[in-house]
């Protein structure tokens, strides 16, 4: 590939040109990444003719290397029979990632295009919530009845190698006739025992398993107590319906803090590319940015009430934004603590005086440091003591309440089933403005004849 031209473009180029050989080529010589940038800025009609191109196995590649987001959008623009082929090749916890992200009615005529059986199954995974064991499962895995031989077993491997090879094989599961779970063996296992022993004499029996429903959290704590590179999942009748591997718990982990980092952020109903059409990315923007217009709206009509103290006091201007800011910081470190116990289970909504009682512990200690610093700095700086007072007094205050709501408030908000995630910074900022406006401009106004008039 020629350094001058970029990959997308030179992809542009061969779909053009219907070059399917040039296509396959050039694909192989890209990395994952690459590949999805390059598919990713290819133009839509240019996109679809890539997939025509290829086949359905080479399209699922494709496919895998891009989010799940935009691969939803390709395959929502193809003829329902062609996406269907594409998603059948797909990992079966890839499958249910991207047929959820899809339009409901292009996502049912995709499964009805689909195999019976895939799209019984694709159906199935979809019914769990993404956070949960069932969500991270895969369904590909070996099982097999007690009473098979390790002969039976090297036999069926080896019958069905192709199906088999793209499975990530550690363990063969062993199963009852109502498919419940009964053992699991190592691929270890199969090479040093006799071909006619059958699997019951030689499995681990009454294996580590999860359940389907186990959330996230859970199913991170098995791991890291349990040092395993897989887990089967059982369903409410001990029936094994899926494995999760590491890097698929790693996976989920990852994608939950890319979608928090987005929501505190401000960017809106997911995630972003540039390559998205730019109306979309415009309105998800604006949904939250219009929302802190009204709050700093109401945050500014505090200095209005008191702008003849600050008229008076000018170089109090120069402290309102440090108070509000160094208590919005400390506020934002409270609600970072409190996501995350939420989201690890180690505090509950309910519990709300029980984390007002740790955090005003430590907004009153923060709050006396840091009104002390800022406070010696004021009256350093303006040679007025009253100023110093005024302005410590203000942020130690605030820091107080600050922390205390920033603590509390993800639990109220979850109780109240709103996205703690979303609200809860645009809220805290709010507050910590008004109440650090009003504080210093009210002390102030109390103090206002020994405050030098600048």
């Amino acid at each position: 590939m020629s350094d001058a031209i970029s990959p997308w473009k030179k992809l542009g180029e061969l779909c053009n040109a219907s070059n399917t050989e040039g296509i396959e080529s050039f694909l192989e010589g890209l990395s994952a990444a690459e590949t999805a940038r390059a598919v990713s800025r290819l133009s839509e009609e240019n996109q679809q003719r890539l997939f025509s191109l290829l086949t359905p196995e080479d399209a699922a590649e494709v496919i895998e290397n891009v989010p799940e987001s935009q691969a939803a959008d390709m395959l929502e623009e193809m003829p329902s029979e062609q996406a269907a082929a594409i998603i059948e090749e797909l990992p079966s916890d890839y499958i249910a990632d991207v047929l959820i992200e899809i339009d409901d009615d292009a996502g049912v005529a995709i499964l009805n295009q689909m195999d019976a059986e895939d799209a019984d199954e694709a159906r199935m995974l979809m019914s769990y919530p993404s956070d949960s064991a069932g969500g991270l499962m895969a369904s590909e895995f070996l099982a097999y009845k007690s009473t098979c031989t390790i002969k039976d077993v090297l036999s069926d491997i080896k019958n069905n190698t192709e199906t088999y090879s793209d499975y990530n094989v550690q363990y063969i599961y062993i199963i009852d006739d109502a498919e419940r779970l009964e053992g699991v063996l190592r691929m270890h296992d199969l090479l040093f025992h006799p071909d006619t022993a059958r699997l019951s004499t030689i499995m681990s029996a009454q294996p580590l398993h999860i359940r389907d429903t186990a959330p996230l959290i859970q199913v991170r704590d098995f791991f890291e107590k349990h040092k395993l590179v897989g887990v089967p999942v059982v369903n409410k009748t001990k029936q094994l319906v899926g494995v999760i591997t590491p890097s698929a718990l790693e996976e989920e982990i990852n994608k939950q803090k890319t979608r928090l980092y987005l929501k505190l952020s401000g960017i809106v109903g997911g995630e972003e590319f540039r390559t998205m059409p730019f109306y979309v990315r415009s309105f998800r923007r604006l949904s939250w940015l219009s929302l802190n217009i009204v709050l700093n709206i109401i945050a500014a009509t505090v200095i209005a009430i008191y702008q003849e103290t600050l008229a008076q006091v000018i170089a109090l201007a120069v402290f309102l934004p440090m108070v509000s800011d160094m208590s919005g910081c400390s506020g934002n470190q409270a609600i970072a603590v409190s996501m995350r116990e939420l989201s690890l289970g180690r505090v509950k909504p309910r519990e709300i005086l029980w984390v007002l009682a740790k955090e005003s512990k430590v907004g009153m200690l923060n709050g006396i440091v840091l009104g002390a610093i800022l406070g010696t700095i004021a009256y350093f700086w303006q040679g007025n003591m009253w100023i110093g007072v005024v302005v410590g007094s203000a942020l130690a205050v605030n820091t107080l309440i600050s922390v205390m709501l920033g603590g509390t408030l993800p639990l109220l908000l979850k109780r109240l089933k709103m996205d703690p995630a979303l609200v809860s910074s645009p809220l805290l900022t709010t507050v910590t403005d008004m109440c650090g406006f009003f504080f210093v401009l009210s002390f102030a106004s109390i103090v206002i004849s020994r405050l030098a008039i600048v």
